[in-house]
């Protein structure tokens, strides 16, 4: 540092440049002559750089907007919001009856089918703040009707059906995502080159120093040494000794000034009062408090001092009481409440201290919480106390032969002082009576104090600055002290001043904030004088704010007394106590110092003084020369204490008799602090004396003066460079505060995210301030930092007014705040992330390497020793079986031929909610009523062979019977979800839809729902005058068939398979009479299903296995069916499992939707289970085209277990649309399981979720980290052959690599329906064939990742198992930054990040991500998810979330089979209709 002799120079640097100004609270402008007001100006010229960017402003539901107002807040367990309002509306959202919830969904689907923006009407919808919402805890209904919803919605995008795009552009959201865009399209910081592994391929970047980055040219600074202490005449030996001294020589001298709030002298304490009550309460506390007849202290034993801010008199009498019992004090604030911030870390301080008796004052005891027996509580994380009163009543009078020793000073502690660091952990600092002794004499000799001068003290006398002057320096030299309280600088913030006038003071001891407060309130006095005052000793004088307060301040009242040199900066710290402090002229100090210093080379730790750079300066006043008797070095901040530069910014460290001693009981972060020892570059140490770490940073400038630029505590490292949160603060505040920041409380700290430190910026906002001025502020605020520090804010979030945690005297409680913001706990009303801007540090994105050949790839693994992943179920033709139904090829036949031999034997049995039988089917009557249809079907509908059937019906029997009255037709079937009557506007057109694409020539129904295909209400959602002929099945002619029609050979269409898949397509899927025998065929040879057997099905009957089950396979195998529709749980939750329980039934079927409703809705009522006894279940098979959830089938089970459920009896199956059944886990029972032919259970393998992304499978350890379980999907059916194939060469992959699925088998679909003619876009999903290796056989493409892997496990003709493991639908995956996510990756990251998080979904969309969350609380806590969301997906998947949406339970939709409705969620998104509470787009 180039800083010459003349530091006159500097100060004229500092006049003439454009001063780093430094603003706080409410100073701003209130004194038009006060214009050192340039940091404001230098942060105007910072944004005006910036052309108004226009950032999208979030969306907010008004019932979040409205915050409380200051002065009434409550805390949210204390709302006084209406608790019916906003109970009643939420039970609406999810209700516990069906038609309650179907008909609350309404309103919700009509705007999803109109596309009418209506945010804002229904955005009245209000929760009250406290708790969760009223219906929240009936989870089964909620569940149910996302489900409803999502089967409801299976057609958002009807008229876009086969064209993906289907989104409105002029959306309000898309715009803002456009905005957004815009917005990140400006120029990143210059790219990073280098990297470092971070344990896997994946590569963080990290920071590389930058070569034109300044560096320290300056001279290596020595030791300094500060003046010698002198030699005082009669100096007292010790503190008490002087004590002991004035309280007996000088008894009716003033001590200590207590006031009250309204300024008036309560009481003056003398120095004969002091000695009198200080050796009452010391014999007191030795000779009156026993325990069991033993005293309960003894010299050195910790005491806890409880004073109140308002009372000195007690505290002082206190203090010296315990050093006269020779008892060690511990002051410590006076806890209000049992949640206090910070409150917990001074419980543990005592604890660890071994505090067992806290002493107060009579009022204060009063005041604080107590137990239901009158005793004051034991506070969380706190010892068990013994509470002493010390008012005069309660004190003993000393016996005539008791007199307190009055040693001299030694190295015994002498009390013991709190800090809380930087993390929030509290801790003891001992001071010894030797060090305090020696610090009152430095204070004494640093300030000039003489007998009986007057100080004026605004500070907290229970620590730092305020003790040392207010208690223990005064009464050395006999002082007397006016004690300004906390609570009257709120109502009179110039009292100070006014007592420094009244009692003629010579000092005053103050922090910046007293000198601004009174700056704002000194019109009112014009007679106030501070002419007295020869030091206004400024214990924050090291913050780089205090030089525009000291300024300002003297600008003011120079006038009125005040001389410049009077002001005088001070740097102290809890372990250094006080470090330098400027001295007047009169006291020989030199004139004082000002440096204007480049901010950027502060950032890297170099000193430059600043010419040219006007806007990112920064102006720093010195605190004075180091301290009498003390030496001072400054040294790098981390690692070996090496000695800095001239030039070069480090932590300044003291050697001297008066610095802190320890901290209580933490031997190693002691020796650390209390015990460096400086060495030169060389590696010498510079003394053989250990130096105190002072926490402060700074440098030494001309003349030996010390200047700070900033604290460690304070200290934010990003992306290699230091910052300082206090400058951060400053800069945020001269973004027009006035207009936004509550009081000035704006917190500035940095998390840990992505192996960096990222800033937060949190602040309090006005009652009055509005949204949008909110937001804009928000914005400029992130511009003036980004373009003073050259540092990008990762959060800023404002909170109401008066929330954030408190600190004893007002400030904001930084470690708390910053707990509360990680924890999901600060509910801000306004939240800005800005991840794109700060985040520099993420993986290269992946190139994809240039195509390599299957055959390479091939002869790649024949070298590394793989086979190809190739697996098949059991050969069909192999296996020998009495099954009667192989005689027939097709179904039809199979119904009439157990109609003539079995005909009474019952095949199908309906449940309904109550539990009892609704209605039952055998042989021959679902023969008979099958003809009936087909009569019906060929005389009244005129049908021909060949046509379309739509069957619109509930589950139940007739849906069943009527696709077999089909079949006796000739034509051919389509089964069809009915609309719902309460939600025809958005049901109706998906089966409009159906009926139209299948080309259905007629519709068979019940008679209600044909009224209903007719009703006015559905003429207003679809065009009712062109529906095919509809005939109803209700009452139809019990006339014979002439004969059932013969299909001319198997491979004729038997029936159309339409569904929707999670992507929002809907396709039809042709099924031939060969495919569906052998489907059926294939599932009773895995099953093992006879005649005899009973099976329970709780699944929709609409589609693919479910439709199998439910349709076809008991008449193949003759097994009876138990029906149970699914959508009668949301009536009887514990239907299904008391149907298996009464059966007895060993196979079961059900979806993850089912399961999720029995987990959630069973967890809490065991009632409704009474009687079941699950241990008949051999297997409960999940019907599943998705990878297995493992959390939810291992919960399932465990719940269950008590009921007798095996372990082992869950397991899953795997289908798609080409083929419908690959996997299904065969029952553990029959002859097939003695021989051991039911295979092995499934296995659970632990893959790396990063490898993933590169389609590798890389099997790790279970637990560790980036590891993810994936569950065998089942074993794969008899006659089904699997291989697995690169998604774009085709070719054969080895074992355990990642790649398509690929299916072949006698039961596959043989092609998409569509109206269309689109088949050739998917014509290789039915006919694929491998580009290399077996190119002759013709496989089907499933649309799934998944991998195989030869397993340890033997099946029955002692083969080693294949299992096969499914990732995810190919169609779902995101493709980010060159890599493939699968959304259920990053959901499950996200659910796990708070426990409000309900439920989660993501998509992409211009690839940016979005993540919706559904929020199960108040929706006070929707912003805390905000950052939290960010944070997990930024750590676990390196992925940037661009739009975060939160929104109320059960929006995300979710069809029949529990599966996530993503595209139809985006769909709503985009087109404004998921009234969501919160939209956070991240910059």
């Amino acid at each position: 540092m180039k800083i010459t002799d003349s530091s006159k120079l500097t100060y004229w640097v500092l006049c003439n440049c454009c001063i780093y100004f430094r603003v706080v609270s409410k100073m701003l402008l209130t004194e038009q002559h006060f214009q050192a007001d340039v940091h404001t100006e230098a942060v105007q010229a910072a944004l005006a750089k910036y052309k108004e960017r226009k950032m999208p402003m979030p969306s907010k539901r008004r019932s979040v907007l409205v915050h409380s107002s200051v002065e009434t807040y409550t805390p949210p367990d204390t709302s006084s919001a209406s608790e019916d309002e906003g109970s009643l509306r939420r039970q609406g959202r999810i209700s516990s009856t069906p038609f309650q919830s179907h008909s609350n969904v309404e309103p919700w689907l009509n705007r999803v089918i109109q596309g009418s923006s209506t945010s804002s009407s229904a955005s009245s919808t209000s929760s009250h703040p406290g708790g969760k919402p009223a219906a929240a805890s009936n989870t089964a209904p909620a569940t149910t009707a996302a489900t409803v919803l999502a089967d409801l919605m299976a057609h958002t995008q009807i008229g876009h059906l086969f064209h993906l795009a289907g989104v409105p552009v002029n959306s309000r959201v898309s715009s803002k995502i456009q905005q957004l865009l815009n917005t990140l399209k400006r120029p990143k910081r210059p790219p990073l080159k280098e990297f470092f592994v971070d344990d896997f391929e994946e590569l963080l970047e990290v920071q590389q120093p930058d070569p034109n980055q300044p560096k320290p040219e300056g001279n290596q600074v020595n030791v300094l040494k500060g003046e010698p202490l002198g030699v005082v005449t009669n100096w007292p030996p010790s503190l008490l000794a002087a004590l002991q001294r004035w309280g007996t020589t000088q008894s009716k001298a003033p001590c200590l000034t207590a006031l009250d709030t309204t300024g008036k002298a309560i009481y003056t304490l003398t120095y004969g009062k002091l000695w009198s009550r200080s050796l009452k309460l010391a014999y007191t506390l030795l000779n009156k408090l026993t325990t069991k007849n033993e005293p309960l202290l003894k010299p050195g034993d910790r005491v806890a001092l409880v004073f109140p801010n308002s009372d000195p008199v007690m505290f002082m009498v206190a203090f010296y009481g315990c050093l006269l019992a020779e008892l060690i004090p511990v002051p410590i604030e006076v806890p209000l409440t049992r949640k206090d911030a910070g409150s917990q870390q001074i419980g543990f301080l005592l604890g660890s201290c071994g505090v067992t008796l806290a002493l107060t004052t009579d009022a204060c005891q009063k005041g604080l919480p107590k137990a239901q027996t009158g005793e004051v509580v034991t506070f969380k994380g706190w010892p068990r106390l013994m509470w002493f009163v010390i008012d005069g009543k309660h004190l003993a009078k000393p016996a005539k032969d008791w007199h307190p020793q009055v040693r001299d000073a030694s190295a015994e502690t002498a009390y013991i002082e709190y800090k809380t660091s930087k993390e929030g952990s509290t801790v003891g600092i001992t001071v010894s009576h030797a060090s305090m002794l020696a610090h009152c004499h430095a204070l004494t000799q640093a300030c000039g104090y003489s007998e009986a001068e007057t100080l004026t003290n605004v500070l907290d006398f229970k620590r730092e600055a305020g003790l040392w002057h207010g208690v223990l320096t005064s009464v050395m030299n006999r002082m007397h002290v006016i004690s300004i309280p906390y609570a009257l600088m709120k109502v009179n913030p110039l009292s100070w001043i006014q007592k420094v006038c009244s009692y003629k003071a010579r000092v005053a001891v103050v922090k910046s904030r007293d000198m601004h407060w009174s700056l704002l309130a000194q019109r009112d006095q014009r007679d106030v004088s501070l002419s007295s005052l020869r030091m206004l000793i400024v214990a924050d004088g090291a913050n780089p704010w205090s030089i525009s307060s000291c300024d300002a301040f003297l600008n003011v009242f120079q006038s009125r007394g005040l001389r410049p040199e009077v002001i005088c900066p001070c740097a102290s710290s809890s372990e250094a106590l006080t470090v330098a402090i400027r001295r007047p002229s009169e006291l020989g100090g030199p004139p004082p110092g000002k440096a204007v210093l480049s901010m950027n080379c502060l950032s890297f730790g170099v000193i430059r003084v600043d010419t040219e750079e006007k806007l990112s300066v920064l102006t720093v006043q010195d605190v004075g020369q180091i301290m009498p008797g003390a030496s001072m070095c400054v040294v790098k901040v981390d690692g070996t204490p090496y000695l800095c530069k001239a030039d070069e910014v480090g932590e300044i460290c003291v050697n001297s008799g008066a610095t802190g001693t320890a901290y209580f009981g933490l031997l190693g972060i002691t020796k650390n602090v209390f015990e460096a020892i400086p060495v030169t570059a060389a590696g010498i140490p510079v003394s053989d004396q250990p130096f105190t770490r002072t926490g402060l940073l700074g440098f030494v400038g001309p003349d030996y003066l010390v200047f700070v630029v900033g604290k460690l505590d304070g200290l934010m490292t990003v992306s290699g460079r230091r910052h300082n949160a206090d400058d951060v603060v400053a800069t945020a505040l001269a973004v027009e505060p006035m207009k936004f920041v509550y009081r000035g409380r704006i917190a500035v700290f940095s998390v840990p995210v992505l192996h960096d430190d990222r800033i937060v910026l949190v602040a309090e906002q006005r009652p009055d301030a509005s949204e949008e001025d909110s937001f804009q502020w928000m914005s400029r605020v992130l511009q003036a930092i980004d373009s003073i520090h050259q540092v990008g804010v990762y959060c800023l979030a404002l909170v109401p007014a008066n929330t954030l945690p408190k600190a004893p005297l007002g400030g904001i409680h930084i470690s708390e705040t910053k707990q509360r913001f990680l924890e999901g706990a600060l509910h801000p009303c306004n939240v800005l992330m800005c991840p794109h801007t700060c985040v520099t540090n993420l993986p290269k994105p992946r190139q994809k390497q240039p195509d390599v050949g299957p055959a390479s790839m091939i002869v790649g693994n024949l070298v590394a020793g793989k086979r190809i992943a190739q697996a098949s179920g059991r050969d069909v033709s192999q296996l020998e079986d009495n099954d009667q139904a192989r005689k027939f090829l097709y179904l039809a036949d199979v119904l009439q031929w157990r109609a003539q031999t079995t005909p009474d034997h019952p095949l199908f049995l309906l449940l309904n909610s109550k539990g009892t039988v609704a209605s039952t089917a055998s042989c021959i009557q679902l023969h008979k009523r099958a003809e009936r249809v087909a009569v019906a079907l060929m005389e009244k509908g005129r049908l021909n062979v060949g046509d379309h059937v739509a069957l619109v019906y509930p589950p139940g029997v007739d849906l069943i019977a009527t696709f077999y009255g089909c079949l006796y037709a000739g034509c051919v079937p389509i089964t069809v979800r009915p609309p719902h009557p309460q939600n025809l506007a958005t049901t109706l057109p998906t089966v409009k839809m159906i009926v139209e694409v299948s080309k259905s020539a007629c519709i068979l129904t019940t008679q209600a729902i044909m009224k209903l295909l007719r009703s006015k209400e559905a003429a207003a959602a679809v065009d009712i005058k062109t529906w095919p002929t509809i005939l109803d099945t209700d009452d139809m002619p019990k006339k014979k068939l002439a004969n059932v029609f013969r299909p001319t050979s198997p491979d004729m269409l038997a029936y159309l398979d339409f569904s929707v898949s999670t992507t929002g397509i809907l396709a039809g899927v042709k099924m031939s009479h060969a495919a569906t025998s052998a489907l059926c065929r294939s599932i009773k040879l895995q099953c093992e299903l006879y005649p005899s057997r009973q099976i329970a099905i709780c699944l929709d009957p609409y589609c693919g296995l479910g439709f199998a089950l439910w349709c076809l396979c008991s008449i193949y195998s003759g097994h009876q069916s138990i029906l149970v529709p699914p959508l009668e749980l949301e009536s009887n939750v514990s239907l299904w499992l008391s149907a298996v329980s009464q059966y007895k039934v060993r196979v079961t079927f059900c979806s993850y939707s089912v399961m999720e409703i029995c987990t959630k809705g069973l967890g809490t009522q065991t009632d409704a289970l009474r009687g079941v006894n699950l241990s008949c279940v051999r297997t409960c098979m999940v019907v599943a085209e998705e990878r297995p959830r493992i959390t939810l089938t291992q919960s399932f089970s465990k719940l269950f277990k008590d009921l007798g459920l095996s372990a082992r009896a869950v397991s899953t199956t795997f289908g798609c649309r080409v083929n419908v059944a690959i996997c299904l886990q065969p029952n553990r029972l029959g002859k097939l399981a003695e021989q051991g032919t039911a295979g092995p259970d499934p296995t659970t393998v632990y893959v790396d979720m990063r490898a993933l992304r590169h389609d590798r499978v890389r099997l790790v350890e279970r637990g560790s980290p980036h590891s993810l379980p994936l569950m065998e999907s089942g074993k794969i059916l008899p006659g089904v052959k699997v291989i697995i194939a690169h998604t774009e060469t085709k070719g054969p992959l080895g074992d355990s690599h990642l790649g398509e699925i690929w299916v072949s088998s006698p039961h596959n679909a043989t092609g998409y329906y569509t109206v269309y003619g689109e088949e050739a876009l998917h014509a290789d999903h039915f006919t694929a064939r491998l580009s290399f290796g077996d190119t002759q056989t013709v496989w089907a493409r499933t649309g799934y990742l998944g991998f195989l892997r030869r397993t340890e496990l033997t099946d029955a003709s002692g083969e080693r198992h294949d299992a096969l493991y499914v990732v995810g639908s190919l169609d779902e995956t995101l493709e980010l930054r060159g890599m493939r996510y699968h959304p259920i990756d990053i959901e499950t990251s996200v659910i796990r990040a708070h426990k409000s998080i309900a439920e989660c979904a993501v998509f992409t969309w211009t690839n940016l991500l979005v993540v919706v969350v559904e929020l199960e609380g108040s929706e006070q806590e929707a912003l805390d998810l905000v950052a939290l969301v960010t944070n997990v997906v930024l750590e676990e998947h390196y992925l940037i979330v661009g739009v975060v949406v939160i929104v109320d339970p059960g929006v995300i939709p979710i069809n029949s089979r529990g599966e996530k409705q993503r595209m139809h969620l985006r769909d709503g998104f985009l087109a404004d209709q998921l009234d969501p509470i919160y939209v956070a787009y991240n910059m």
